[in-house]
């Protein structure tokens, strides 16, 4: 199989053709070791808007999960994303991060680049209040990482990190390079990152992150290597009364851990941070559009633009998704163009 075509995004927005309406083009995943893209033999009879899509993002550890049917029972309901279509048994289409233009709207949002939690396709038809106008100084494929970044923003919040704590990150992918970027920039946070793959320890370095190489007692851990193995490590690295946070999700894989030692003794905790729900602490403050609105403030700053590790056509999506399920790609994320 041809290695998928790995472009750099074009940052600028595209000019669009007119877009054809009829009869959308989605990413279905058919079968654990199989996704296509199938075209849709019906539109929905009413949508308040229409988009024509530019980019989305593949959350590489979820969605890999999900094209392989490895969402637990009795988690599907929960799992569920708007518009989705199909059911975790498979066959499916899934994904929550696009970013397109609307065709067809009310005044306000036609002609505006929006963001929307969508699975995979090139026409989306909508309700509006599902859509988050992008600002225009954030590029298409750089809004793509809105969602991810409300996660990482959440873990954050769930973690109460202070000034001065000695904190350990643990698994480099897109979540956890996003929550490190905003851990970074607290003042006087000593933060080291790593990862098991040499790769995208590299790219930590690359991006000004400090990889460790000792460990020593941390204040917090954040784990994102969705495996039992780097959630050992948090727990055996937090001192006394250290949280981890785990952001990991496994579906269906087991986790074997030892709790024998220091994380009974030392009153360790494990806090579970998952984005669907705001913090309860900040439940009375805070909603989900005011969170976006932080998220895309946040991606303003073009550092952000480094985050997006490769792009790929729409056409080469089924064979991404065939080698992500066999873990042989390594790249930070994964943006389909649809332009």
């Amino acid at each position: 199989m041809d290695k998928p075509s790995l472009d750099k995004p074009s940052l600028d927005k595209p000019s669009l053709d007119k877009p054809s309406l009829d009869k959308p083009s989605s990413l279905w995943h058919i079968a654990a070791d199989q996704s296509v893209i199938k075209k849709s033999e019906s539109i929905p009879d009413k949508s308040e808007c229409v988009i024509k899509s530019l980019y989305s993002l593949i959350s590489t550890g979820t969605e890999r999960l999900v094209a392989s049917g490895k969402v637990p029972v009795g988690l599907q309901e929960h799992m569920q994303v708007p518009y989705m279509e199909g059911n975790f048994g498979l066959p499916l289409k899934y994904g929550y991060s696009l970013v397109g233009e609307v065709v067809e709207g009310t005044a306000e949002l036609q002609g505006k680049t929006v963001h929307l939690m969508h699975p995979h396709q090139d026409v989306c038809y909508v309700k509006a209040a599902d859509l988050c106008i992008v600002p225009s100084d954030i590029p298409p494929v750089r809004a793509t990482l809105a969602s991810n970044m409300e996660t990482a923003l959440n873990a954050v919040w769930d973690s109460e990190v202070s000034i001065g704590d000695k904190v350990l990150l643990v698994g480099f992918g897109i979540i956890g390079s996003l929550t490190a970027s905003l851990l970074k920039d607290i003042p006087g946070v000593e933060l080291s990152v790593f990862d098991k793959n040499q790769q995208r320890c590299e790219m930590a370095e690359t991006m000004g992150f400090r990889v460790a190489d000792a460990f020593q007692p941390y204040d917090i851990a954040f784990h994102c290597s969705g495996s039992g193995e780097g959630l050992q490590l948090c727990i055996d690295q937090v001192g006394k009364e250290g949280k981890v946070i785990e952001l990991s999700w496994y579906g269906e894989q087991e986790v074997r851990l030892q709790l024998g030692k220091s994380f009974h003794y030392q009153r360790k905790q494990i806090i579970s941070s998952q984005v669907s729900q705001i913090p309860v602490k900040k439940q009375h403050r805070w909603d989900y559009q005011r969170r976006k609105a932080v998220v895309m403030e946040l991606l303003k700053n073009s550092e952000y633009d480094q985050y997006i590790g490769a792009v790929i056509a729409f056409e080469k999506a089924p064979e991404l998704f065939d080698k992500l399920k066999k873990g042989e790609l390594s790249e930070l994320s994964w943006a389909i163009d649809y332009t």
